[in-house]
């Protein structure tokens, strides 16, 4: 709920229910579903790194020599980096859609704000307290 909207409008917003904010987008529900989105990505991505993990460990302990196990180490060090590297860019993307939704609502509340001063304001050619 916005800083710009009055108390009747939240009463009336509550008294419609989540199936009118769904349906009229009066309320963005992107921003509970991006947190979501977020913590699936990150799941994606450990995932990936315990691969990454498991992988190297089995081809160090299944290939005995030096050299494969070397190569294992270093898939290790460069599959975590990249998993590090990943999960910093998903964040990004996801903070990207955060803010985008976020000047949406800002946008918004300024409609409202600027809505409202104009009703506040006397027509030309009125008098005051006449």
């Amino acid at each position: 709920m916005g800083a710009g909207r009055s108390l009747g409008d939240r009463a009336a917003r509550r008294g419609r229910g989540w199936l009118w904010d769904m349906l009229t987008f009066e309320r963005m529900i992107t921003g509970p579903v991006i947190h979501l989105v977020y913590w699936s990505g990150l799941g994606v991505i450990a995932i990936g790194a315990f691969g990454v993990v498991g992988a190297s460990l089995g081809i160090a302990i299944r290939e005995r020599s030096l050299e494969t196990a070397l190569g294992a180490v270093a898939a290790l060090v460069a599959g975590l980096l990249i998993a590090v590297a990943g999960a910093i860019v998903w964040r990004a993307f996801c903070e990207f859609y955060v803010v985008i939704f976020r000047i949406g609502d800002d946008l918004s509340a300024l409609r409202h704000a600027a809505e409202s001063e104009q009703l506040a304001q006397p027509l030309p050619g009125s008098r005051r307290g006449a």
